[in-house]
């Protein structure tokens, strides 16, 4: 990434060069559907007094421009106090009437300013302030062969945040790289930003929609990418094995592991909803980390298989805590994902499933089991159930253990971070805990998806 590039100057601005959570690779897809979720709340909310209305940032990777975004942009243009949109000179929004607003101006990059391989869009309101940041893989990033002819298929590094501090930064940067094509925009744009700054707020945005839209989009632009790219033969072999994993949820034997699952959680008076809620849980870790759709459907029914292996569990596995465990209590919950795994081990088009819940306990220095895997060598499918099977286990009643509240329980994570959990999950199970306290989101209870056999016992 060069040195000039917006992600490389706002890394440098931060304390240690830490930035949030959800900095990772995204499919282009994938950032559409983030900016589109950013877009709509602007769409949904109109400020009579033109101050309250936000600054708005856009750069067109490539300065490709649709007809159909050049529309969306005048729609916002009516719900924004300003908007600055850098793109190339023939990207052909100087001849859209959008251009024409008083409100909207063009900044026309140079092709050889590597500010034509990003796709920002930054939001800076009193009431609020929210962005994605990205910047393509340069063709030497891409591992061989892997360079996308798809459009679809391109990546960038990128991020998506509410934080404030974090945005303001990205104004400044912004407008100092589109400055020099433009000093009276540049001039304009920093008079708003310390205006903005010093604007009481009208009270407190209700985020909650934006965020459930961000995980509808992702959710969404991953069925997508998909089904847009079927004709290549990776993704054609991916799909049939979705396919044939979905054939296989109304076969005999998976009902009959679904039914054992939901049996455990009948057993368990004091965490009757595990399954669900670790699933659902652990499917929003993957759609925040931008896994694709089949990764989700894995996890997502490991979620309500993780604790399979305790269907023949003695009673005090779900009534007792864990220093009142006899020893054939502790061996159970010692070896609780042994025993799911051979579960599961005998319906061959559940293999990648039976993995999941495998390694479910092994710990990121190494000192988990079965195997003492450590760190990457964990799948990423276990590293997550691992963290939200705990993290779901101490928000409820324990035995004579109170349950603890969600900052509690993240604490608990927390302090075992870089131990016991991968510590980017961690980071990422942060932002969605703290969403949850602000009232940004509700912690999900169950997967977006669930197989019929649950939803007709429930």
């Amino acid at each position: 990434m060069p040195p000039e590039s917006t992600l490389h100057q706002l890394r440098k601005n931060l304390p240690e060069g830490e930035l949030p959570s959800s900095y990772g690779v995204y499919y282009k897809n994938t950032l559409v559907a983030l900016c589109h979720a950013l877009e709509d709340h602007i769409l949904q909310h109109t400020y009579e007094d033109e101050i309250y209305k936000p600054l708005v940032l856009v750069t067109f990777q490539r300065g490709k421009w649709y007809i159909q975004e050049a529309d969306r942009y005048w729609d916002l243009a009516q719900h924004s106090r300003q908007v600055a949109i850098a793109a190339v000179a023939d990207s052909g929004f100087a001849s859209h009437r959008t251009s024409q607003l008083e409100n909207v101006d063009l900044v026309h990059l140079r092709e050889d300013d590597s500010f034509v391989e990003e796709w920002n869009l930054v939001i800076l309101a009193p009431d609020y302030a929210a962005m994605v940041l990205c910047h393509e893989l340069s063709p030497e990033e891409y591992k061989g062969g892997t360079q996308p002819q798809i459009d679809t298929e391109r990546k960038f590094y990128g991020l998506w945040t509410f934080d404030r501090n974090l945005v303001e930064k990205a104004v400044d940067i912004l407008t100092q790289r589109m400055k020099p094509y433009n000093v009276p925009l540049g001039d304009k744009l920093e008079k708003m930003r310390w205006q903005i700054k010093y604007i009481s707020p009208l009270g407190i945005v209700d985020l909650t929609g934006v965020v459930s839209r961000i995980i509808s989009y992702l959710q969404t632009s991953q069925q997508e990418l998909v089904t847009v790219n079927r004709q290549t033969r990776e993704l054609r072999d991916l799909e049939g094995q979705a396919l044939k994993l979905s054939r296989n949820l109304a076969a005999s034997k998976l009902q009959a592991f679904l039914r054992m699952a939901q049996k455990v959680d009948n057993n368990d008076p004091f965490n009757s909803y595990a399954s669900l809620q670790v699933a659902a849980l652990a499917e929003t870790l993957g759609q925040i980390l931008d896994l694709p759709t089949l990764q989700l459907r894995r996890l997502r029914l490991a979620g309500l298989l993780f604790r399979i292996g305790l269907a023949e569990a003695p009673t005090e596995i779900f009534t007792s805590s864990f220093e009142q465990f006899n020893s054939n209590a502790n061996k159970f919950w010692r070896d609780r994902s042994v025993l799911g795994a051979h579960l599961l081990a005998s319906m061959s088009e559940l293999e990648p499933i039976t993995k999941i819940v495998y390694h479910q306990l092994e710990y990121w220095d190494g000192s988990g089991n079965p195997d003492g895997l450590k760190a990457e060598e964990i799948p990423l499918e276990s590293r997550i159930l691992g963290l939200v099977s705990y993290f779901q286990e101490l928000t409820q009643t324990r035995g004579d253990r109170q349950a603890y509240s969600l900052g509690e329980a993240f604490d608990q994570c927390e302090q075992y971070s870089n131990i016991r959990f991968d510590p980017s999950l961690v980071d990422s199970l942060k932002t969605v805990i703290r969403l949850t306290e602000m009232g940004l989101m509700q912690l999900p209870d169950r997967p977006s998806q669930l197989p019929p056999v649950w939803l007709n016992s429930i």
